[in-house]
């Protein structure tokens, strides 16, 4: 079902603010991750992995499962479709897989943040806590890609987009050619009211 003018505005702002809020996120968790990898000082890897653990769990899962939701509401509700263009559809899988891996990196970060919270853990504990750099990374090109894909669109059907297409353009066919013939054996009125006075006299 195709969404109203007003209701699809409303759609896309509230996708873009989301898609474009968890690129931030990531880049802001980013940052925490370099600072993870590199630094030698415990205190502050202690508190790069708190705020790591806080942003992976507050701002970017949340952004991340509206992303996808308001996604799916842009293609089901708009001409794009889901499965009948490529960039929306290679747009939707890249955005399921980014989600479900960051699921699971959520818990090795939420253990990580875990560890670096206790007092116990001594400063070679902290230091030694391998980093989450490679999946932000890579997290973070993935989006990027979809944002290009969602900026650009670029042309090309999938075959059921193309077929799709050819039924709707045969069935604007058959209803212009119903309406001509309509159009055509519908007599009007006006005009056949002088010709049967004329029977009459």
């Amino acid at each position: 079902m195709t969404m109203s003018p007003a209701i699809r505005k409303v759609a896309l702002a509230a996708h873009l603010t989301v898609s474009v809020g968890w690129v931030g996120a990531v880049v802001g968790y980013l940052a925490l991750d370099v600072t993870v990898a590199t630094s030698h000082d415990p205190q502050l890897v202690r508190s790069a992995w708190i705020a790591m653990g806080l942003i992976a769990s507050w701002a970017i899962v949340p952004l991340a499962l509206t992303a996808l939701l308001t996604g799916l509401v842009m293609a089901l509700g708009t001409k794009w479709g889901l499965f009948r263009h490529w960039w929306v559809l290679i747009s939707l899988v890249l955005t399921v897989v980014a989600t479900v891996v960051l699921l699971s990196e959520t818990r090795v970060i939420g253990d990580g943040a875990a560890i670096a919270a206790d007092p116990r853990t001594s400063a070679e504990q902290l230091l030694a806590i391998p980093s989450t750099l490679p999946h932000s990374v890579g997290g973070l090109v993935v989006l990027l890609v979809i944002q290009v894909l969602n900026v650009h669109k670029p042309q090309g059907m999938t075959r059921y987009g193309w077929r799709k297409q050819q039924q709707e353009r045969r069935e604007a066919k058959l209803r212009k050619e119903e309406q001509q013939l309509t159009s055509l054996v519908k007599v009007p009125t006006s005009k056949r009211a002088p010709a049967a006075h004329e029977d009459h006299r």
